[in-house]
């Protein structure tokens, strides 16, 4: 493992976090705030540990990356991003304790949307910009950006991206992977600006448009009021972000083929296919649910279960109603969301609707073989054969996705916590999602967890977010054994 590129590396990654820093502090800047100095304190810090960690490194010789440093950069960078990011919330005093500030910016960049914050109306536009911050640069990942600038560095990243993205079809868009990832981040920016613009067309704040786009795009569900979208009480900001929660659900490769006008590979795709058909089939069993429980109206019962739906299978975790106050039926649906999770290539979590669809047809295939034991079958996905190896890690990833939500289901029970705080925390932390059941509902927060439960929860996002293989590799004593 070559340790000096690592860290040399890693340096590059504190860097750009600290210089992101001071895009808050511009923020406090123009609204008057008084936690300036804290906040500009926050990068200075950070830039200057980003710095020390470079001359540190020096320039490694070896420009070699191997499959082993990439595991180590994605998974190390997850870990001291999120601790770097403490510096504005610790500070600032919003956040005096390092488990929940920790906890609040693995949320972050995992996208997750998990939140100890009770309130955050009370909280400084600085401090409230840097929150949403974290969530857009961790909705594409802050490796993806740093492959972007590798070549400059001497260095290929296609290591990089493939333990970043472990999806089970990992989509080259060009040649070069780091062509790769600007084409990614180019369709990224752009959404995300669209959805500004949109927004602002709705009434909302500039601040407001911004920060709900920076955690619309990468799924992740903060937001700059209590009441998240619900505090606007809008058909049209409903719709818009509806829309977009959908979009960012989808494979970005996806888009990039329809900005470059090739609709007919979108079409054909069997993922996007499933993938609406799941939401669509999903969004009228929970209206057709509530209407006449909860909504007097059909209009009204689509309008709320079309936006939670979307919200949960994206794993954004905006909220436009208090669904805890819905039907069983209703809830149970968004809690089988939480797991189903959005298309692979997307910036949501959960299973992702590419294995789900590989593990039914290799399910309805293994049907097929005790009717017709001698017949000759294969999984496709479309019209191209689907290799073992790829089923196998499909397996292998349902198998360790379910055995660490029921261990970590386990151990939060264990810790004196409800059985529906318990099982709806762990789905949705694992899952990338949010907001829960229980104590942890929409209207709720996770800051009356215990210090142990949020630690295992933070190792939920962490495992859901690198897709589980990137942090368990990473944690096995071979993994350290040259």
């Amino acid at each position: 493992m070559n340790g000096r590129l690592i860290a040399h590396l890693l340096s590059v990654l504190v860097l750009v976090l600290g210089f992101s820093m001071l895009l808050p502090v511009l923020v406090s800047v123009w609204y008057g705030e008084v936690c300036v100095r804290s906040l500009l304190l926050a990068a200075v810090l950070t830039g200057g540990l980003g710095l020390a960690m470079r001359a540190a490194s020096g320039r490694p010789a070896d420009r070699y990356l191997s499959h082993r440093d990439g595991v180590a950069i994605v998974t190390g960078g997850w870990m001291l991003a999120g601790l770097v990011a403490t510096l504005p919330y610790l500070l600032t005093g919003v956040i005096p304790d390092f488990t929940d500030a920790y906890f609040e910016c693995v949320s972050g960049f995992t996208t997750t949307g998990s939140s100890i914050f009770g309130t955050v109306e009370g909280l400084p536009k600085g401090v409230l910009f840097w929150r949403s911050l974290t969530q857009w640069f961790g909705g594409m990942g802050i490796i993806v950006l740093s492959i972007a600038i590798l070549p400059f560095l001497g260095i290929g990243g296609m290591q990089l991206y493939k333990a970043e993205t472990p999806s089970p079809v990992v989509d080259k868009l060009t040649p070069r992977i780091s062509d790769t990832a600007k084409v990614l981040w180019k369709v990224y920016v752009l959404l995300t600006l669209v959805q500004i613009i949109l927004l602002l067309f709705g009434g909302m704040s500039l601040f407001d448009a911004v920060c709900h786009a920076f955690t619309t795009m990468p799924t992740g569900g903060f937001s700059t009021k209590n009441a998240s979208i619900a505090a606007y009480d809008s058909l049209y900001i409903e719709i818009v972000v509806t829309v977009f929660m959908i979009l960012a659900g989808m494979n970005f490769a996806l888009h990039y083929r329809l900005l470059r006008g090739d609709f007919r590979s979108v079409r054909k795709d069997p993922e996007i296919r499933v993938y609406l058909l799941i939401f669509g089939v999903l969004t009228f069993l929970v209206a057709a649910n509530l209407y006449g429980r909860t909504y007097p109206s059909a209009p009204e019962a689509l309008r709320y279960a079309s936006f939670q739906v979307a919200s949960i299978l994206t794993t954004t975790g905006f909220a436009t109603a208090d669904f805890e106050q819905w039907p069983a039926f209703s809830q149970i649906v968004l809690l089988l969301c939480m797991f189903l999770g959005s298309m692979a290539g997307s910036t949501g979590g959960g299973i992702k609707t590419l294995r789900l669809l590989l593990l039914a047809k290799h399910a309805y295939l293994e049907v097929v073989r005790v009717i017709h034991p001698h017949a000759m079958t294969i999984v496709k996905l479309g019209p191209t054969p689907v290799s073992q190896s790829v089923l196998r890690s499909v397996w292998g990833f349902f198998i360790l996705f379910m055995g660490i939500y029921v261990l970590a289901t386990l151990i939060m029970s264990a810790l004196g916590v409800d059985f529906m705080t318990a099982v709806s925390s762990v789905a949705t932390c694992l899952g990338n999602v949010g907001p829960g059941l229980g104590a942890v509902g929409p209207t709720e927060h996770y800051g009356g967890l215990p210090v142990a439960g949020k630690w295992v929860l933070i190792a939920c996002m962490l495992l859901g977010r690198l897709e589980i293989y990137t942090v368990l590799v990473f944690l096995m004593p071979r993994f350290w054994k040259d």
